[in-house]
């Protein structure tokens, strides 16, 4: 490959990217040898592409596909495509997506279009095009929620996304920024990043291992603004940095993650709670939400800016005002501390302590990869076309873990483990 194909952008490291590339097939994906690759980027997002492919195919890949989106064709379809077409969505293509999983084909995201691309489309236009899109890929999603497959989601530095970071820069220095701030968030401008990752990994085990031998039945999260339980699914179970696939392959999903999860009881959340930082969604800012959740159902949502975009995304079906995951982030984790807002849930997420509106991972259950999905269903396990969330945690913020007998064990004080 010759170096000009590799070129990247103007002050971006390309000994970083490579490293990036790396980091996504060993440590994010950990492909075996002769299995496929399913990839999807930004047409921006290229010279990443390339260095990915790369590296797959030094690991043995045996074919990989990517599907490139790009920003002005997707502007295009809202600025004049027929007003049917937004109830429409390639379904074909995720056809064949879910049949490239069913056959082992692992699957990589890289993640870093424009948050705020669609700011000035008609909401009502992407909230009809977000739901055809979501029932369409529903049976390829189900591969990857299901935990069936490897799979990984790594980020470009898009010049668009860095704009919007860093609205006061210049281009090529708003680009170089963000991937600096990509490069350490994901661990890759260490000496070694994969030995890196095998250490992260271990500390997030240690986190999960002891709320796994605690088997909270809630938590309750306590601090301004904020006084909600989240009841825990029946027999759930936490999972955290690197954690293995139904195919046997222990991979991780997210690269940055400084998160431990499990999976809420959809009956058994009560109180109200209040979002710590703002959440970017299809090009809408959501600030300072505050949702009442009574039996499980958020029954009262108002939002300074965004409520409207926000309650039409909760209106999508019955699973979507219920949740299906809680997080814990330390307020000290590196996203937290770098400032950024990223708009951008991979990382914002990873920055606090969160909750997800919508569908669950089955995998966090015990024996989750046996569930149908009508015991997960059973076992609290919500079901939503949606999948959405929102930060909840702050340095302000306590949290206690509840036992089955009432007795309450500290987890978090002030944002940090207890």
């Amino acid at each position: 490959m010759s170096d000009l194909s590799l070129a990247a952008p103007a002050g971006v490291d390309p000994n970083m990217l490579d490293r990036l590339g790396e980091v996504a097939v060993k440590v994010g994906l950990r492909l075996a040898e002769g299995q496929d690759l399913v990839m999807t980027a930004p047409i921006a997002a290229l010279p990443l592409v390339r260095r990915i492919t790369e590296h797959a195919y030094k690991a043995g890949a045996g074919l990989v596909t990517t599907f490139y989106a790009d920003e002005e064709t997707a502007l295009a379809r809202y600025r004049h495509g027929a007003d049917a077409s937004f109830d429409r969505a390639s379904g074909w293509l995720y056809e064949g997506m879910a049949k490239a999983f069913a056959g082992n084909a692992a699957r990589l995201a890289i993640a870093g279009d424009n948050p705020m691309l669609l700011a000035d489309q008609d909401p009502a236009k992407v909230a009809r095009a977000n739901r055809a899109n979501s029932t369409a890929y529903k049976p390829a999603l189900e591969k990857i929620v299901g935990f069936d497959i490897n799979w990984t989601i790594v980020s470009y530095p898009n010049p668009s996304w860095a704009k919007v970071v860093f609205p006061d820069l210049p281009e090529d220095v708003a680009v170089a920024r963000l991937a600096d701030a990509i490069f350490a968030a994901s661990r890759v401008d260490q000496a070694d990043p994969v030995a890196a990752w095998r250490e992260h990994n271990a500390r997030l085990h240690a986190r999960r291992d002891w709320l796994n031998e605690h088997h909270f039945a809630a938590l309750h999260f306590f601090g301004p603004g904020t006084d909600l339980t989240v009841g825990l699914g029946d027999g759930h179970f936490w999972q955290g940095g690197a954690s293995t696939a139904k195919n046997g392959i222990e991979c991780n999903p997210n690269i940055p993650s400084e998160e431990v999860f499990t999976t809420p009881h959809a009956a058994r959340v009560d109180g109200v709670v209040r979002s710590t930082k703002p959440l970017s969604h299809q090009g809408t800012l959501i600030q300072d939400i505050e949702v009442r959740f009574e039996g499980g159902r958020a029954v009262s949502v108002r939002a300074a800016r965004g409520e409207e975009v926000l309650t039409k995304v909760m209106d999508t079906d019955e699973g979507a005002r219920r949740l299906g995951e809680v997080a814990l982030v330390p307020n000290s984790s590196p996203i937290s501390q770098s400032g950024l807002l990223f708009y951008n849930t991979l990382f914002d997420e990873n920055a606090a302590s969160h909750i997800a509106l919508g569908q669950c991972y089955a995998k966090c259950f015990i024996d989750g990869g046996k569930l149908t999905p009508e015991e997960v269903a059973a076992r609290g396990g919500n079901q939503s076309l949606i999948h959405i969330d929102w930060m909840i945690g702050s340095g302000e913020i306590d949290i206690d873990g509840i036992r089955a007998d009432g007795g309450r064990v500290p987890v978090m004080r002030r944002g940090e483990w207890a």
